[in-house]
């Protein structure tokens, strides 16, 4: 990994689950999730390593297969209660221990099967470019929300339910998707947490915006691969290494997206330029 100045993704995997069993190596479309997001990552220009965060032996293998580097998560930090920020720090840190100090990291979970990687390009310009300290996936959406009170009874969230506008009339909001994540690392150590500063978001694809919990999302995710990854089957990318990772893991060549050439620079959905 270059430094300094580089980009690393981080990409917690972890063997426990409950929801579905062995859920990171579950695949959609014959692609596991925690391959899906390895190659998400190295095809995107602007990330110089991939790292996978992870207590399994099979998913370390996986992430090794698909070019990523592995970082060997402790079990106190792959338990159900442990957060995905204590993983992305303790990568941070053994890549510190091994001399690396990247300026920014993309922290991917692999529950998102469909991660673009012109998205995470965008993310990481933002927060390279000092426009957003951290830089979120997020959806459009639509939803009138609801929550039960405490007596059971149903209340308005994010409207007046006595008015229903029409959804032109309405002011945007966004889903946070759970995609990925960007900021500099020097920063996330600071606060210890991926929201801090000033937080931007990327508007994302809302068709592969899923989050994989449980069967119902994994059978969702297989029937819209076909559709999806079209983009995914043109001009793979062929591994390459920096030279002082040569006898390491191998590292991308990085190569545009094929949607790259077709998109122009637009403003942030908050204002940002």
């Amino acid at each position: 990994m270059r430094s300094p100045g580089s980009v690393v993704a981080v990409i917690p995997a972890r063997a426990g689950s409950k929801g579905i069993p062995g859920k990171n190596l579950r695949a959609v479309a014959g692609r596991s999730l925690v391959r899906r997001a390895v190659e998400a990552a190295r095809r995107a220009t602007s990330i110089d390593a991939v790292v996978v965060s992870t207590d399994g032996d099979a998913i370390a293998a996986e992430a090794l297969d698909a070019g990523a580097r592995v970082v060997r998560r402790p079990a106190d930090l792959a338990g159900d209660d442990a957060s995905s920020e204590s993983a992305v720090l303790h990568t941070l840190d053994a890549l510190a221990a091994a001399g690396e100090a990247p300026e920014i990291v993309v922290f991917l979970q692999a529950t998102s099967p469909f991660t673009d990687p012109t998205d995470l390009d965008a993310a990481v310009a933002r927060v390279r470019d000092g426009h957003a300290d951290s830089v979120f996936a997020a959806a459009p959406s639509h939803a009138f929300l609801w929550r039960i009170d405490d007596d059971g009874s149903a209340s308005a969230v994010n409207h007046d339910a006595a008015v229903r506008p029409r959804r032109q009339d309405r002011a945007p909001e966004f889903r946070e998707t759970g995609a990925f994540y960007a900021f500099r690392s020097a920063a996330f150590r600071q606060h210890r947490h991926r929201f801090h500063g000033r937080v931007e978001l990327v508007v994302v694809d809302g068709r592969g915006a899923i989050d994989i919990d449980d069967p119902a999302d994994l059978a969702l995710a297989d029937a819209l691969a076909p559709q999806l990854d079209q983009h995914e089957h043109q001009d793979r990318p062929q591994h390459a290494q920096h030279p002082q990772d040569q006898h390491q893991h191998p590292q991308p060549q990085h190569q545009p997206h094929p949607r790259a050439a077709s998109l122009l620079p637009v403003p942030a959905p908050n204002g940002a330029p």
